[in-house]
């Protein structure tokens, strides 16, 4: 994860954050705190993406791979909104969301980011030889 998010960076210090305090990590703040759920939904994305534990369609362009990331991205910004006890400002929804693309974007444009993780997840090709197959109880035979 390290190659993605640096101990040191926000995104890492808000998910460190939020997990080590998910159950008070909203009575730190007078209101819901958009940048460190942000930062911790884009980190959460990537780790998920990065386990695969439940990526049925691996995506197979930069785009595709952009669009998982921020639908995880989504999942974990709702449930930091279902567990907090703040109120979500007029338009906080929507500027946590883009806090939380614009991260992604930053992460997927850096170096070949984008290339190793479609690479990490794309089905390996099959190497097949040729052999001729005969079919039982016929004299045709089948090149594959």
């Amino acid at each position: 994860m390290d190659r993605f998010f640096a101990p040191n960076t926000s995104e890492a210090l808000a998910h460190t954050h939020l997990t080590e305090n998910w159950f008070t990590w909203d009575q730190d703040h007078p209101s819901f705190n958009e940048t460190l759920v942000a930062g911790c939904a884009s980190y959460q994305a990537f780790t998920r993406y990065l386990s695969g534990s439940d990526l049925f369609i691996v995506p197979r362009s930069r785009s595709e791979l952009e669009g998982v990331l921020r639908r995880y991205a989504y999942d974990s910004i709702h449930n930091a909104i279902a567990v907090s006890r703040q109120t979500l400002q007029r338009g906080g929804y929507s500027r946590t969301c883009s806090l939380a693309e614009k991260s992604i974007r930053e992460v997927l444009n850096t170096n070949d980011n984008a290339t190793v993780l479609l690479n990490l997840h794309a089905p390996q090709s099959e190497t097949f030889t040729g052999t001729d197959v005969s079919l039982p109880n016929s004299n045709t035979r089948i090149r594959t």
